[in-house]
């Protein structure tokens, strides 16, 4: 690429992309917001002049084709992602795509073989693997102060129940708990240990009022080692966002582990030796720190610290978790 920035297009106009990855990528050193596409020109056009983005397109086939777009946003439904990653992939374009990457891990497959075969970037949008605090975390871990991690708990949860239309309440878009938020504690837990599970057992709570997607699940992951993740996710109970390692010596606790608002504080807190220290990490923007990663990977060549055989593999987790869940029955993954 002859550009100095790598000139982004968002595909759709969700929530996410509005309120935290648009102004992310305005915020990057490598990055600007150059187009933003919806189903409808009004709303593309009415969201590019909120967010000072200089092109509106009403349809995702007309962004693809333009010429001056580098790489894409893809803040879909989760069903969509693999169409769009592709199309997009076929027209030249590097992606971006929402968490999760897919529905499951043969799509999230397919989505990375194309873009392989195109030449394009594909990585998963989590953003909060690119917050300086999990290089902390790991220095903390890697220095002993712990000792040998013996488990990891995570919990992300949040009441949205009454939202009736909400497309996470579509079990035909991909909807549920554990697409939506398990998938947090879920890859921060591989990210953390560096390695895969090996099984799965969940129970989840699947509402009648709400196409019988999983509004809570409770989950185990088993690793090697005798070590698990535990977690539990869901739409329908009171919030957290929160994740604890614990070791034989001492215990990390990081609230606001996933999502860091601008009003909380992006620390940590280290229990050991009969002391509990706070480790102070000054705030960042998280979304900021992945579109630079990204970016830099573009221009650059730079490698991404999380590319797609990630992506395919936190999916082959999600899909264990979710197959025993329906079924009620351990899950083994075929690693």
């Amino acid at each position: 690429m002859r550009e100095s920035k790598v000139r982004w297009g968002v595909i759709g106009c969700a929530g996410i992309a509005v309120r935290s990855v648009i102004p992310g990528i305005q915020q990057s050193v490598t990055g600007t917001v150059a187009a933003i596409a919806s189903r409808g020109l009004d709303k593309a056009r009415e969201t590019a002049e909120r967010l000072n983005i200089p092109k509106a397109y009403g349809s995702y086939e007309e962004l693809l084709a333009d010429s001056e777009i580098d790489a894409v946003y893809i803040p879909l439904p989760n069903h969509l992602h693999k169409e769009w990653t592709i199309r997009a992939a076929e027209a030249g374009k590097h992606v971006l795509c929402e968490k999760p990457a897919a529905i499951d891990a043969a799509e999230a497959e397919e989505m990375a073989e194309a873009c392989r075969r195109a030449g394009v970037t594909f990585a998963e949008a989590f953003m909060y693997r690119y917050h300086p605090r999990y290089a902390a975390i790991k220095a903390v871990i890697r220095s002993g102060e712990i000792g040998e991690i013996r488990a990891i708990h995570g919990a992300f949860t949040f009441n949205n129940a009454k939202d009736a239309d909400n497309v996470r309440f579509k079990q035909w878009m991909g909807g549920g708990s554990i697409y939506d938020v398990g998938v947090y504690p879920i890859s921060a837990a591989r990210f953390i240990l560096e390695r895969e599970p090996e099984a799965a057992a969940v129970h989840a709570f699947f509402s009648p009022e709400h196409d019988h997607v999983d509004m809570m699940a409770s989950g185990l992951l088993e690793f090697t080692g005798g070590v698990a993740l535990t977690f539990d996710c869901g739409m329908w109970a009171a919030g957290r966002n929160t994740l604890e390692i614990l070791g034989t010596e001492g215990r990390i606790e990081v609230p606001s582990a996933y999502v860091v608002h601008e009003n909380e504080q992006d620390h940590f807190y280290v229990v050991a030796g009969g002391e509990k220290r706070e480790v102070e990490v000054p705030y960042v923007n998280q979304y900021t720190l992945q579109a630079d990663a990204f970016g830099r990977n573009v221009l650059h060549g730079e490698p991404m610290p999380f590319g797609p055989s990630d992506a395919v593999n936190n999916m082959r987790a999600v899909d264990a978790c979710l197959t025993s869940a329906r079924e009620r029955r351990r899950v083994e993954l075929n690693l």
